[in-house]
């Protein structure tokens, strides 16, 4: 049969070699050709509607490039691009939209593949390739020596993703030179090394990464089109949530929107309803971590948490609970690098020869908003009793409302 080439507009022609082609083919992996990428993003950038297959593929070609430049054995390459390729099927429908969802309710994040591994052509696929799922299962899950090489500061994963979402989106942010970063990148006793010429290559993924969070992985109408979202599919559940939400992760974005659409609960219907004629929330609050106690509202980040506040502060407006979402996003932690760089003879953290990583983690604190969401008509009402609620500190400078 031979090796399939596939027309990528990323990468150019990617190669799945004919061992790989049954994992290709395997159920897990073909849903995710139904589950866009940037979950609500579309709202903002039509042409986000790429989807977790695209990127499975790319991560799965780049992975190969690292473990040709690595020199790794021909089974430890097809480890590393067959966990590459297989990484997202953990995925439930509108991708990172629908997890802190499951992650509250049922202990699920997209990582644990484990029991999708073992299902019957996954098994079979990759028992042929003489791969174990458990090793597999590692790797995805950031246990495994290999590990760094999908999951890590530096990994071909976000170089794929940062390069894909820019290109469809068409954010200027996400150029990453990721072939000079990989040629830069060796294996030293089992750990990743980056080569001194390969720094520059490094702070542009960095950069990259900053650059995107704002005007694209949390743009305010993204977050707004995911709390919509997840006030529906809560609704949509009732007093089931484990259940429900069991059966919604394994539908893909289609499948999940008509079953909120046609949900028996008219909250959940509304709600999906909006989403799809885009009638979304605007913003009634929006500001930054100088203007809140952040150690107070790290522990408001889960659902339950947000939805009583939101619940409080429209009694107070005089309209329904719903209409009203708490957006606290959690609050950034450092970008503190794994991967060595070799100086002078020597492997040191990145951070001591680029000044730049302190400046980015800073830059990544002052990105971080509060939202509170709200249908127009309410918005000036709900902003200034939120305000009140949340104990939002007056504005000390001729800083905007909006940003």
């Amino acid at each position: 049969m031979g090796p399939k080439i596939i027309k990528d507009p990323v990468h150019g022609y990617v190669e799945v070699e004919e061992a790989f082609l049954p994992l290709l083919d395997s159920p897990p992996l073909q849903r995710l050709r139904y589950i866009r990428q940037l979950g609500f993003s579309y709202l903002v950038y039509p042409g986000a509607q790429h989807t977790r297959f695209e990127h499975s593929l790319g991560t799965m070609h780049l992975a190969g490039v690292m473990a040709r430049q690595l020199g790794l054995p021909a089974r430890e390459r097809a480890l590393v691009m067959a966990a590459a390729l297989l990484h997202d099927i953990g995925h439930g429908p509108f991708s990172h939209a629908i997890e802190p969802l499951a992650g509250e309710y049922l202990g699920w994040h997209h990582q644990d593949v484990a029991p999708l591994l073992q299902e019957g052509p996954v098994e079979g696929a990759l028992d042929a390739m003489g791969i174990g799922t458990g090793e597999v299962a590692s790797l995805i899950q950031g246990t495994h020596p290999l590990s760094g090489i999908i999951h890590g500061e530096l990994d071909v994963d976000r170089m794929d993703y940062l390069l894909r979402d820019a290109h469809y989106t068409g954010a200027p942010y996400g150029i990453v030179d990721a072939h000079r970063l990989i040629r830069n990148t060796f294996l030293v006793d089992g750990k990743l090394v980056l080569a001194g010429s390969g720094i520059n290559a490094a702070e542009s993924l960095l950069i990259a990464r900053t650059l995107m969070r704002p005007s694209v992985y949390f743009h305010h109408v993204s977050r707004i089109g995911e709390l919509m979202f997840q006030e529906a599919v809560m609704a949509h559940a009732g007093d089931e949530p484990k259940v429900i939400l069991g059966q919604l992760l394994r539908a893909d974005d289609s499948a999940c929107m008509q079953a909120l659409l046609a949900s028996h609960d008219p909250v959940a219907r509304d709600l999906a309803r909006r989403i799809y004629e885009r009638r979304l929330c605007k913003r009634a609050l929006y500001v930054g971590w100088d203007r809140v106690n952040i150690a107070r509202m790290a522990k408001c980040s889960s659902f339950e948490r947000r939805k009583e506040i939101g619940r409080r502060i429209a009694e107070e407006a005089g309209i329904p609970p719903p209409l009203v979402m708490v957006d606290i996003p959690p609050f950034p932690g450092d970008m503190s690098l794994s991967v060595q760089v070799r100086h002078r003879h020597a492997a040191v953290p990145l951070s001591e020869v680029s000044p730049l990583l302190h400046t980015l983690n800073e830059t990544r604190r002052s990105q971080w908003r509060l939202g509170v969401y709200t249908p127009a008509e309410f918005r000036d009402e709900v902003g200034e009793i939120a305000s009140d609620i949340l104990h939002i500190r007056p504005l000390t400078t001729q800083e905007p409302l909006f940003s």
